[in-house]
């Protein structure tokens, strides 16, 4: 069964004609004749679509659509009725939430058509809700975790994005979780029942690359055994994340700008035209205008690509977020190798704080995997990071010490410790964020606010 859909329609003839068009069709349906009894019996029902002619009954068409919206915020509603006017349609789908509007009599093959479209919008945006309640309680986006402010723009931007066809370029370091966001933005797509498929242009030989990405044919070249799907087929209808575009050879990336313009592949030793129908996504850990200037990104290829931009933050300018990221890495790791590991303790916390963490939360993951798998307890301790090398930035945190009476309040201790950090770093705001493990716009905002309330003088602008 594909669902239950409700139908509010007192016109009999036209409600068991539909109702019949849907139960070919796989759907379990519903049939009231007065519009108070159908919104009373929605909410135990639970529709995954309503259909309504309140013309039908005399009913206002939007007094009754604002109360099922209402009730049923997340179901899609259509709307049927007989000689409407353009301007009715539109004030119902433009500001009164409907999702589609029908003149009768409707043509069954469209408005199935049409019902499949508003059910799978419908589940998307309830999947965004459950991922909105994951983050307000949890600090989680799907796989993504965090809650600090860097990543809740990404999590905004991957909402925004997720539901279109756009093409998103992700950028930033290794490590930082690019191909995490492209499976979150896959998952809260259309797309998302179908293939999710991520390759990595800097793991594949520029001799191997072509065949890769659009397949050969038997005996297209020596070794060709046999005919070979390549990646946009096998991901036919999904996704395809083109990781570390830059690495893909000039001449690829001049054929990659074709398939994409005309949504066609040929596979080496072919000219036949293959249709493919893909959403891509590209990933790189250079900045992609650099790139463009060193001539290893096509400058044409970029533009069809860079669509919508989502950059991720090093783990070292979101150390706010290492405390949750931590404790689900050591939960999920666990889990995965049957480990009786489940928290960890306050000075193995620290000294994962006070660490620069270049490989960003694949060193992290890596880090927390090694100590995961050798504690035999369920704290994690200092120790089991052994000999992994903490001690540099643990030396300079233990270098000054600061004391203060019992009883300061927390935000004058946050001040001296921010001006003292300066003081220690000449004024380099950078190296200051750095070893507060704040961001540094985070810093900026704290000294903007102390010099409104005259807490502090202008400091110096090294930055």
């Amino acid at each position: 069964m594909k669902g239950r859909v409700l139908i509010i329609d007192s016109d009999r003839e036209d409600s068991e004609a539909l109702r019949r068009e849907l139960q070919d069709s796989g759907y379990e349906v519903l049939t009231e004749s007065s519009s108070g009894s159908g919104v009373e019996v929605a909410d135990t029902f639970a529709p995954i679509a309503i259909v309504i002619d309140p013309s039908a009954n005399g009913a206002d068409a939007f007094v009754l659509l604002k109360e099922i919206r209402a009730r049923q915020p997340h179901t899609p509603i259509i709307l049927t009725a007989r000689n409407s006017s353009i301007e009715t349609a539109m004030r119902a789908i433009q500001e009164e939430g409907a999702y589609h509007y029908f003149e009768k009599p409707v043509d069954p093959e469209k408005f199935l058509v049409v019902l499949e479209r508003a059910v799978e919008l419908a589940e998307t945006r309830r999947e965004n809700e459950i991922l909105r309640r994951q983050l307000r309680d949890r600090g989680a986006f799907g796989e993504l975790v965090g809650n600090s402010e860097t990543m809740q723009e990404v999590y905004l931007l991957i909402e925004q994005v997720a539901s279109s066809s756009a093409s998103v370029l992700i950028t930033g370091e290794s490590g930082t979780g690019k191909e995490l966001v492209a499976r979150t933005i896959h998952n809260l797509s259309p797309r998302r029942n179908a293939p999710f498929l991520a390759v990595n242009c800097s793991a594949i030989p520029d001799t191997l690359m072509e065949s890769e990405l659009f397949g050969h044919e038997k005996g297209a070249f020596t070794g060709a055994v046999s005919r070979r799907h390549g990646c946009f087929e096998l991901a036919n209808t999904g996704t395809l994340m083109l990781d570390e575009i830059g690495e893909m050879p000039s001449l690829l990336q001049a054929k990659l700008l074709r398939v994409i313009e005309e949504r066609v592949v040929h596979r080496l030793g072919s000219r036949k035209d293959i249709p493919v129908d893909i959403r891509i996504l590209a990933a790189t850990n250079k900045e992609p205008h650099g790139a463009v200037r060193d001539g290893t990104l096509r400058e044409d290829l970029l533009y069809r690509l860079n669509v919508i931009t989502i950059h991720l933050p090093i783990l070292a300018d979101r150390m706010e977020d290492l405390p949750l990221l931590a404790q689900h890495l050591v939960t999920t790791l666990a889990a995965k190798h049957n480990r009786p590991a489940r928290f960890i303790s306050p000075a193995a916390l620290d000294a994962l704080r006070y660490h620069s963490w270049p490989g960003n939360v694949r060193e992290l993951r890596n880090v927390l995997e090694r100590a995961v798998v050798i504690c035999s307890g369920e704290q994690i301790e200092r120790h089991h990071f052994a000999p992994y090398p903490f001690e540099q930035r643990q030396r300079l945190r233990s270098e000054d010490t600061v004391t203060f009476p019992v009883g300061t309040p927390l935000e004058e201790i946050e001040r001296q410790m921010i001006l003292r950090t300066l003081d220690k770093t000449g004024n380099n705001k950078t190296k200051a964020a750095e070893l507060l493990n704040v961001s540094l716009k985070t810093l900026h905002n704290k000294l903007n606010a102390y010099r409104a309330r005259g807490l502090v003088s202008k400091l110096g602008e090294k930055k």
